[in-house]
Formats: C-alpha cells, sequence, structure tokens
C-alpha cells in the first residue's frame, strides 16, 4: 500500500470519527483530540461553511473552472483549513479557492487540515494567510490589513510582526483606502496598478483624483507619468512668488553723506534698499539740539 493510500484511508478514518457523536471533540484536551487537530481529514463539502473573515471577495471564474479540471483529474493537491464549530459542522479558514473549484469539479469531499480556534484566532490565520498570497488585488491586502487593526486592534508594528511584512509596507497599502471608491475599483479590475494608486494618494481632492484617474486610463499613462502629473498639480497649487518690487537700487558714497552731515551738523546715517528704497537717519543729543534741526528743515 502506498503512502498516498495510507494517508487517505487515514483521512477517511478520522473523517468516520468526527462524525460519531460519543466523540464529539471540543477543545484541543478532549479525548482522541491528538487524532484529528493538525491532522488531514476527508470531510464532507456540505459539513464546511465559508467564512466570514475571508478577505478575498473577487473569483476569477475562468480560473476557478482551470483548477475545477486540474481538480478532476489529479484532486485536491493542497488541502484546505478549517475549524471546527460544533458536531460534524466546519467553517473555513483558508483555501476557498479550492472548495469552490472542488463544488464545481462535482466533489462531496475534500481533504481538510482540522483547527480549534475562536474567532479572533480564525480571523488572523484567514488574513496572514491570504495576506501571503500572490493572487490578491492591493486592495483585498489593504482590507485585510484594515480588518486585523478594527476587529483585533492590532497596531501596525504588531502586525509587521504577525505577517512578516515591513511596517512601511503595510502603511503604503492602507493609504490605498483612502482613494476615491471608483479608483479602488480600478485597481482590483486591473485598470491600474498599486503604483499609479501610491502617486493619486498625494493628492486629497478625490474629485481631483477622479480626473487624474481618467487620464491614466484614457492616455494609457505609465506610474512615473503620473507621477509627474500628480508633481504639476501640486506645483501649481503654490501661492506664486512675489513680483519684485519696482524700482532700481542704488548706491550713496561718503561724499554725499558728508554732505547730507555738514548741513545737519551732525554724522548722519543713509540706508538703501534693494528696490531703491531707503531711510536717513539724522541723531541728536539733546533738546536743544533737536529743535536746531528741525529749524533747518523747516527752512
Amino acid at each position: 500500500m502506498t503512502k498516498a493510500i495510507k494517508k487517505q484511508a487515514l483521512g477517511r478514518g478520522l473523517s468516520a470519527l468526527l462524525k460519531d457523536p460519543e466523540n464529539d471533540i471540543k477543545s484541543v484536551e478532549d479525548k482522541n483530540a491528538d487524532k484529528v487537530v493538525g491532522n488531514i481529514i476527508e470531510l464532507e463539502i456540505d459539513a464546511i461553511e465559508i467564512n466570514p473573515f475571508q478577505p478575498r471577495t473577487n473569483f476569477n471564474e475562468e480560473s476557478l473552472q482551470e483548477l475545477a479540471t486540474s481538480i478532476k483529474e489529479l484532486g485536491v493537491i493542497q488541502p484546505i483549513t478549517v475549524r471546527k464549530l460544533d458536531f460534524n459542522k466546519f467553517q473555513l479558514i483558508s483555501g476557498e479557492r479550492r472548495l469552490r473549484a472542488s463544488k464545481l469539479a462535482g466533489l462531496t469531499s475534500v481533504p481538510a487540515y482540522i483547527r480549534i480556534a475562536n474567532d479572533n484566532e480564525s480571523l488572523v490565520m484567514a488574513l496572514v494567510e491570504n495576506i501571503q498570497r500572490h493572487d490578491l488585488d492591493p486592495i483585498e491586502i489593504a482590507l485585510s490589513y484594515q480588518r486585523l487593526i478594527d476587529e483585533i486592534q492590532l497596531t501596525q508594528e504588531q502586525m509587521s510582526d504577525r505577517v512578516g511584512k515591513k511596517r512601511s509596507t503595510i502603511a503604503n497599502y492602507l493609504r490605498l483606502l483612502k482613494l476615491d471608491p471608483i479608483i479602488q475599483t480600478g485597481i482590483r479590475d486591473g485598470f491600474i496598478s498599486m503604483g499609479h494608486g501610491r502617486a493619486i494618494i498625494n493628492i486629497e481632492d478625490q474629485d481631483i483624483q477622479a480626473d487624474i484617474y481618467q487620464k491614466i486610463v484614457s492616455q494609457n499613462l505609465s506610474v512615473r507619468e503620473t507621477e509627474t502629473l500628480v508633481k504639476n498639480y501640486q506645483e501649481s497649487l503654490k501661492p506664486a512668488a512675489p513680483k519684485p518690487a519696482k524700482g532700481t537700487a542704488f548706491t550713496i558714497d561718503e561724499s554725499e553723506k558728508k554732505v547730507i552731515g555738514n548741513y545737519f551738523g551732525t554724522k548722519v546715517d543713509v540706508k538703501v534698499a534693494g528696490n531703491g528704497k531707503g531711510k536717513i537717519t539724522i541723531p541728536f543729543h539733546s533738546e536743544e539740539d533737536f529743535n536746531r534741526i528741525i529749524k533747518l528743515i523747516k527752512g
């Protein structure tokens, strides 16, 4: 008997164990729990409910059909993961695409890893596993991160440790959720990339975001071209540089200062600004001196 056949037989044997009401396993401390938890067991598809925590909402029908064809020929190569809810009742943690394709292939049962987890653990496991996948779109990943923050109260630093991603990477995904919903849909549908989205997010006005999005799609702009477009828009918002004041700067030599000083009988200070304007400072040393200068000015 080959290992594959032994493994399959074992899975079916454990499946029968799960259907025995006297062996209903609800925790890791229960009898026979070590035979079930963490093992691969053949489960009836009808006993598995979809995970409400599943971050993926888009499933390509053509891709599902291709997987279903493969499953018909080779079977389910990678088991799904479920958590036990109740007697002969399970909830999917990860592997919804495989489960859907198995249904399309006409299977009545699938191999599954059994876990016993609470809602928070189930959510974390589902989200973390799906975040690691390469076929989730950026918005789905961003929503997964946001759910970990909202429902599990994880900080970005804690999330970085849990999912093995840099905090900056997580922050970049989360920022996408600030985009206009139309643009988020465009990213999910593949009309623009995450790079385009990261460029657009630097604009706060969502109406302007939408205008730029339309230009990207209609003109097939690259990420670099989009960044330039955004930069030009931001530059246009900056206040215009003040025009130089009219007038031309000039200089006053010491002989001219001396002429003014001689007239007032004291050493004056003359300053000229770059626009040609300036001031003359006439010092005085007493009230009598002040009155003398006033008389000179009055003539």
